[in-house]
């Protein structure tokens, strides 16, 4: 008995022990975790990406608008470069990662703008007093009359009975001289000696020439020596001619025309404009522009435009757009 109650005694003890170790503190305890610390990332800086800007007078025609918005968004596509229009553009506007400006008159102050941006490089569209030089690049002038007024000449055959045509021209005018030999030249190209099937008493073509003093007002009186004296039916108007009044006057008599000047509004009897194709300037000198090369003077080909195809019709245009390019090409030469 007694060894028994020794026995218990001893065993309550150990379970007393042991209860009150579970709330003992354990002598070795584990450390806290340490925090790891995480370097921050290393900054870099955010490439921009490349710019385009075409700067258009708010007052262009919304035909010839879309057309360069669209030339040279299709070029800023194309290098993987963002595209913005604007009507005007300051030094405020000169943002990082700005390439290119191309700008129509009026000129916004395109020295200053370049002496501002020496990096970005701006072509100058017809903007009168603008040179090349440095990052400002230029639309060279048209030094291609002769082959204008030799390719209207051919038309003005190709499409005329008779080859009843003429060209109205100012007096003592050493480049309109040359532009008339041109004419005639490309007439003869067409059709050789050009014998009317009704007998006239003069060839063709024929020409007027108007005092460079004589009043803007009176020019309907020359046009009538050709249309009503020579039965010209098809005028080429030298462009230092061509006035709304005088397309207008002509294209109530039924007599058609072809120009190198876009008309303000376009006249009945209105054949084709020969004029600078600016689109393909652009497109030429597009390359040169993005990769750097300033100073540029950009020569244009010639194109057509303003055509009527109810009297230029589309396979004789095709014969007209030939010759200009065998013409331009120097496959055919403009002297007689």
């Amino acid at each position: 008995m007694p060894s028994r109650l020794v026995l218990f005694c001893v065993v309550i003890m150990m379970l007393v022990s042991a209860c009150g170790a579970s709330n003992e503190p354990s002598l070795t305890s584990t450390p806290p975790p340490t925090e790891t610390l995480v370097p921050p990332p290393a900054l870099t800086a955010t490439s921009v990406i490349p710019l385009a800007i075409l700067v258009l007078p708010a007052t262009l025609d919304a035909e010839t608008s879309n057309l360069y918005q669209k030339t040279v968004y299709d070029l800023a596509q194309t290098g993987g470069m963002r595209f913005q229009v604007r009507n005007t553009l300051t030094t405020a506007d000169l943002e990082p990662g700005l390439q290119v400006v191309i700008l129509l008159p009026p000129d916004p102050g395109i020295a200053a703008l370049a002496v501002a941006a020496p990096n970005v490089q701006f072509l100058a569209i017809n903007m009168p007093g603008v040179t090349a030089g440095a990052n400002i690049s230029v639309l060279g002038g048209n030094s291609q009359s002769d082959i204008a007024a030799f390719l209207a000449g051919y038309t003005a055959a190709l499409i005329t009975d008779d080859y009843r045509i003429g060209m109205m021209m100012p007096r003592d005018n050493v480049d309109a001289i040359r532009a008339f030999n041109a004419f005639a030249s490309g007439m003869t190209f067409y059709c050789g000696t050009c014998r009317p099937f009704y007998y006239l008493p003069w060839s063709f073509p024929q020409y007027i020439d108007i005092p460079a003093d004589e009043d803007k007002n009176h020019y309907n009186a020359f046009s009538d020596i050709l249309i009503l004296q020579y039965k010209v039916r098809t005028i080429y108007l030298y462009p230092d001619i061509a006035t709304l009044d005088i397309e207008t006057y002509i294209g109530t008599t039924g007599t058609l025309m072809i120009g190198t000047v876009t008309p303000e509004q376009r006249p009945a009897g209105w054949v084709m404009t020969i004029q600078l194709d600016v689109i393909k300037a652009i497109q030429s000198a597009w390359p040169q522009l993005i990769s750097g090369q300033g100073g540029l003077t950009v020569q244009s080909p010639l194109g057509l435009s303003d055509i009527d195809p109810n009297l230029l019709s589309p396979g004789r245009q095709r014969l007209v757009e030939q010759l200009l390019s065998d013409l331009q090409a120097g496959f055919v030469g403009v002297s007689p």
